[in-house]
């Protein structure tokens, strides 16, 4: 007997004929003879209704209450999941996070877990039960609850996966799958029948909102097999692994964007020894991420640094920068939040050259300017005019035979 982790977003548990659909899923899982540990994040909605309702009541941060409140969201669906099995004739029963044994830091809304007591989920899975565990949540030594961060339910899922020795962690979702590129923008795009993990955490950081990059790092660590696949039928989806991929043809594996770009430049600063610290060490300590970095050639020891970070960052990275460039002698600070990035991602792409080449020489036909430029071994990423983004996913989809 196997067991097999299953985890269900909340687009496939938002309503409650969805929540019994998903029991039926759990049951037929069951049936065929594996346990079955069942991680799931809050209904629909509900986590942004709950940030929305705080925000009714205080404009004050409340981080340690705002974790118990975001958590009471996961522990809704796995006590009506469980309820749904129990209807059915099984053994089910569901646990907070905290029961689950899901220790974690006291970083709240974007704690690390760190470690999983499994005690008390062996028994239950020896005493027959289907385990229903709230997701995105956990436990401090201290008995506060705290919670993962955005898509923490993922990192839940693959952790308790690793922990409990699973075959496999299921993310069963409303897509099929994992694509050469958003079906959406591009429909010839094709569902891949494996990716990994390298690509895959690519894939989600530069712009496929599937899984939560954290959750694609533990299953590396831990070599955990991951299957995304969709929540009501048995569609074979995506298996996420370690393995070598046999398709070696086309190097370019995906293509992917993302819309949430924004650009600042400080122009005009010193060439020399700490200012790069001087700008980037305060952004860290107010929480801003801070993606692309450009620093131009200098003239005369003068140059200017651009960075890139999230829209709804753009406001308070500005608020920190600006004393900063004025401090170190800048000339000014702009910005440009009407951007967006286009990334093409391949293992295949290592040591071989000419994509880069392509991909510049691509963009170019379709009259669209490249106004920053990242790589890394397997990724080459080009931020662009927003407006153009999907335009510029299209033409590099089919320069690259993605589809074929």
């Amino acid at each position: 007997m196997a067991l097999v982790v299953q985890k269900y977003g909340g687009t496939s548990i938002a309503t409650a004929a969805r929540i019994k659909s998903v029991a039926r899923r759990v049951a037929k899982t069951y049936d065929g003879g594996d346990q079955v540990v069942v991680v799931v994040s809050a209904m629909g909605d509900t986590t942004d209704d709950l940030i929305k309702l705080a925000g009714q009541i205080t404009k004050q941060s409340h981080p340690r209450e705002m974790d118990i409140l975001l958590s009471t969201g996961e522990l809704v669906t796995s006590t009506l999941l469980a309820m749904a099995l129990r209807d059915m004739g099984y053994k089910a029963i569901s646990l907070s996070g905290a029961q689950a044994g899901i220790k974690t830091d006291g970083t709240y809304r974007r704690a690390r877990i760190v470690k999983i007591e499994t005690k008390r989920i062996m028994a239950e899975l020896e005493a027959g039960q289907i385990v229903i565990v709230a997701g995105f949540q956990g436990i401090t030594d201290d008995m506060d609850v705290t919670t993962l961060g955005r898509g923490g339910s993922d990192i839940s899922a693959v952790a308790l996966a690793a922990a409990l020795g699973a075959k496999v962690c299921e993310r069963l979702t409303d897509t099929d799958g994992i694509y050469s590129a958003d079906p959406r923008v591009v429909p010839e795009a094709r569902r891949l029948e494996g990716i990994g993990y390298e690509e895959m955490l690519e894939l989600v950081t530069y712009g496929n909102k599937v899984m939560q990059p954290r959750a694609i790092e533990l299953a590396e660590l831990y070599n955990i097999p991951i299957r995304v696949a969709l929540s009501f039928n048995d569609s074979p989806g995506t298996l996420i692994h370690g393995g070598v991929s046999m398709e070696i043809r086309n190097k370019v594996r995906s293509v992917a964007y993302d819309l949430d770009v924004a650009k600042i430049t400080v122009v005009g600063i010193p060439d020399k020894p700490g200012i790069a610290a001087s700008i980037f060490v305060p952004l860290a300590k107010t929480g801003i991420s801070v993606d692309t970095i450009v620093q131009n050639a200098s003239i005369n020891k003068i140059t200017d640094l651009t960075f890139t970070v999230a829209k709804d960052q753009m406001g308070d990275a500005m608020k920190v920068t600006k004393p900063i460039a004025k401090k170190i002698g800048a000339k000014d600070v702009v910005s440009d939040a009407n951007l967006g990035k286009v990334s093409i991602i391949g293992t295949g792409m290592q040591n071989t050259p000419g994509f880069a080449a392509k991909m510049f020489a691509t963009l170019s036909e379709k009259g669209i300017n490249i106004e920053l430029i990242s790589t890394s071994e397997i990724r080459i990423t080009c931020i662009i005019e927003e407006s153009k983004v999907k335009e510029a996913v299209r033409a590099l989809h089919h320069a690259f035979e993605v589809e074929a």
